[in-house]
Parts: C-alpha cells; structure tokens; sequence
C-alpha cells in the first residue's frame, strides 16, 4: 500500500496531497478552492466538535447561530478589522437569476441588484457584535459567552485541503466582559483549552504565546496562539485566542449600565480554530504507509479482519468475532468488524493501515484454538498476540499507550529540531533546513518586514515564558528579554 503514496522523504507536499486522497478524506470540488470532505474526514472533525464542545461548555460556554451574510456596512465600522479581511472577501451583489435571451443558461438580473451588497462571513466578528448591542444593558447580562459552529469564506488563491482553502469549517467563540481583566483571562484561558486539546486528544505538542503586532488577528490589541511542528520542520498556527479590548463595542456602540450606574463599553474576545487541525494531525504523525491517527480522534479505534478458508472455518472465525466486537463497544470503544468476503485480508490490512486505524486485530483458526487473537499496531507497526480472556483491558490500555507514544514521539522531532541562535546570519544559513528557531528579539514592525523578506520566515510567537536575563535582538542589537519562535510556515 506504500506504493500508493509518494515518500514524504521525497516530496512531503506531494506526499501530503497523495495521503488525503487515497485515505479518502477529502478531495477538490468543482467550485475553485473549495473541497468536499469525504465521509472518513468529516468522521475526524467530527470527533473533533465533541470534544471541544464539551470543553467549551465546561468553561460555560453556549452555542447559538449567527447569519451566513454580512452587509457590508458593517465591515466599515472596524478600521483595521476591514483592513485585515478585504482582501479575502467575496461579495453578493445581486439577489436573482433569469433565463439567458438564448435560452442557453441563466443569467445575472440586473434589475435584482441589491441595495447594499453583503459579504459572505469570513469572520463573525462585526454581525455578532450588531446583535450583541440588543442584548446587552447592563452588567448582570455579562460575561456573555458565545461560541458558534460554521463555515467561514476567505478567498483563497493558492489553496490546499484542510491547510488553506476558500470555505472551510470551524468554531469561533465570541464573548463580551464588564471588565478588561475579566477579558483578558477569557482569551488566555481559552488558548490553554486549546492547548489542552491539541496535547490530550490530537496528541500534538504545541508552543503557547502571543502574536507580534504585524502578525496580529486584525482588530485584536492582543492574539495568543499554539504552534505546532510539522514533520517537514515548518510551524502550522493550531489555534488563536484573540483580545479585542473595547474595538468592536465601540464600533457597534455596546454599552452597559456598571453596578454604579454607569454607561461603559464592554470588553470583547473571540477565539477560534478550523478544519485545518485535521491536516495538522497528518502531517504531525502520519508516515510512507498512510494516517497515524490518535485514538481519541480515531472514527475507528479497532478494526477485526476475519481469516478463514473454509465454510466451517468461516463461520467459527465470525463468531469469535462478533462476540469480541460487541465486548468492546460495550466498553465504548470504536470498532468495526469487517466481515465483508468481497476483499481479502491482505487487501484489508493494507486499506486499514492507510486510514491509520490504530488496532487491528486479526482472528484465524488457530488463534481461535489457543483463544487468543494477533494484535498490529498502526503506530510503530507491531505485531504481537493477546489472550481473548483479558482483551477488552489490555485494548484500553494499548489505546491510551498509543496516544502517549504517537504524543512522544512528535515531542522528540519538535525538541531535535528546535534550536537557539544569536544573530541574522545563523537564521539565513540554518532557516531552509526547517525547524524552530529560538532568539531574543525587541525589533520594530520594519524589522520584523525586513526578517520576513531576508529569510522568509516569520515570528510565530513571543514567548510566553520570557528569559530572566537579557539577550542580544538579532535585529538591533538592543538587551531584551523578550524570546520568539522564527520559523518557516503554512
């Protein structure tokens, strides 16, 4: 099955694109930047949406819905939050078709131009603080606490499935505080359940800080980030928190009455990640033959592969089976037997392998007699046998052992590939290898331009665990104590 996929040690983006493909997660659509997410993909984001829900709603967060249109107005009102998307925004300007004069097709009305055009969301930010502005009076309506789950449209030129395409799914919390502290905790506490989830369930290991200004979420007075290291050394930004200060209720005139009985505007955050995370688990932990998938966001934690010859065979074989899959889904883990006889076992091991099944189990004849069954392991490609007596406990524990070892292993590529230097001049020498590159940094928006265009590579983040000595900026020369993460990204 190796054969299908061109090796990452060749040509890691190829390799990336054959992976989502052949495992059937999703492909390109008709419509120019935009995929389709295939059934076993959209299983992954799925798992995905669980999980953080249940996080979200732990902190006290709800859902709701927010319209798909934004008239364009609105867009106005926020001076660098336009700035920030304009580039990026497709536009409705008409509200209806009519047949062609030949009669070929339909056609653009244009007597059905619309008054004010509208713009498809590529963030929710300025709809949702025009409807916050009719909720929220006083302070006993706050904090308000919002998260809604969508598609979003930035209009993507170069696109690439999950990384970077013109529609794509994701969740967006959005949440109004009476007071500044009470916000800035909000985006900080939100970028640590981030990091709790890319560690404990997709079992990527991330870096935590904040964003530089250029690098800023556009209208934020502060962003906060995870970065992750891709196995091709490159950093892929995993989620962001953002802190909005009063931006937004200014823009939208949000004013509540305070316990003294004084108008003040609120404080805002927003926070989100996408479906790009589901290319974040590929390309952390999937290798030649196919997906490394973590359990926990596994769509299938074990698969069981039937071998047999005969009739008798046959039906000794599927009940031994049976019987095993429907013990672990009483313990709530995710299995499927595949009893199918339209595929040989060969060409289920190799299909299951692809699609980074991280058990699999397969039952003969003869570990029916010795009542035991043949264990492989997705993730360092182990075979071994277990006796079917304790199976269910041993399957929970070689499930959570997977996910520490696929989390270790990711933590040991990051921490060989991450490296402290001095000066440019090591950056520029060092930078196409890959990696992260740890230097003290206290240069000016113009530096920062500059570093980009001298090395191609950006400031991923401001530490946020700071040295206690100063250091040397590579760009000016000045102490500071200030670290940052430079590295090449998606």
């Amino acid at each position: 099955m190796a054969k299908v996929l061109t090796p990452k040690e060749e040509d890691y983006s190829q390799w990336y694109n054959d992976l989502v493909l052949k495992a059937d997660l999703a492909e390109n659509s008709s419509v120019r930047g935009c995929m389709v997410i295939k059934p076993y993909g959209y299983a992954i984001w799925e798992k995905i949406q669980q999980t953080l829900d249940k996080m979200f709603k732990e902190t006290g967060h709800v859902n709701a819905y927010f319209p798909l249109f934004i008239p364009k107005s609105f867009l106005s009102k926020e001076a660098s939050h336009v700035e920030g998307f304009a580039k990026e925004c497709a536009v409705i300007t008409h509200y209806r078709l009519k047949n062609s004069p030949d009669s070929k097709g339909v056609i653009v009305d244009p007597e059905a131009k619309l008054e004010e055009e509208l713009i498809v969301r590529p963030t929710s930010e300025t709809i949702i603080w025009n409807t916050y502005k009719n909720w929220i009076q006083s302070y006993r309506d706050l904090p308000l606490l919002i998260n809604q789950w969508a598609n979003v449209v930035r209009w993507e030129m170069r696109t690439r499935l999950f990384l970077r395409t013109a529609e794509f799914l994701w969740q967006e919390g959005h949440t109004a505080h009476a007071t500044k502290e009470e916000a800035m905790e909000e985006a900080l506490r939100m970028i640590d359940v981030y990091q709790k989830f890319a560690e404990d369930t997709l079992a990527i290991p991330v870096i935590k800080g904040s964003k530089t200004e250029n690098e800023r979420f556009a209208g934020a007075l502060e962003t906060y980030t995870i970065e992750a290291m891709m196995q091709d050394g490159k950093a892929l930004q995993s989620g962001t928190s953002h802190f909005l200060g009063q931006n937004f209720a200014k823009a939208f005139d949000v004013k509540f009455l305070n316990s003294k009985g004084e108008l003040e505007y609120v404080w805002a955050t927003s926070w989100g990640v996408s479906t790009r995370l589901i290319g974040a688990v590929i390309m952390t932990h999937s290798d030649n033959n196919g997906l490394v998938l973590p359990p926990n966001i596994a769509p299938l934690q074990v698969i069981i592969v039937p071998i047999y010859k005969t009739d008798e065979e046959r039906r000794q074989v599927l009940d031994y089976g049976n019987k095993i899959e429907s013990e672990l889904k009483q313990h709530q883990i995710t299995v499927k037997f595949d009893d199918r006889d339209t595929h040989k076992p060969g060409w289920k091991f190799a299909e299951y392998e692809l699609k980074g099944v991280p058990i699999r189990i397969a039952i003969g004849p003869k570990d029916i007699e010795k009542k035991q069954v043949e264990i492989a392991r997705r993730d360092t490609l182990e075979k071994f046998n277990l006796s079917r007596e304790q199976l269910v406990a041993q399957i929970k524990v070689l499930l959570s052992d997977i996910q520490q070892n696929i989390f270790q292993k990711a933590l040991r590529f990051r921490q060989q590939n991450t490296y402290e230097i001095s000066n440019i001049d090591e950056l520029k020498e060092n930078i196409d290898k890959g990696g992260f590159y740890i230097a003290y940094w206290e240069g000016s928006k113009e530096d920062e331009k500059q570093l980009n265009e001298q090395t191609k590579a950006t400031i991923r983040c401001i530490l946020t665990e700071q040295s206690d000595v100063n250091g040397t900026c590579i760009a000016t020369g000045k102490q500071t104590k200030k670290r940052v993460i430079i590295a090449k990204a998606y």
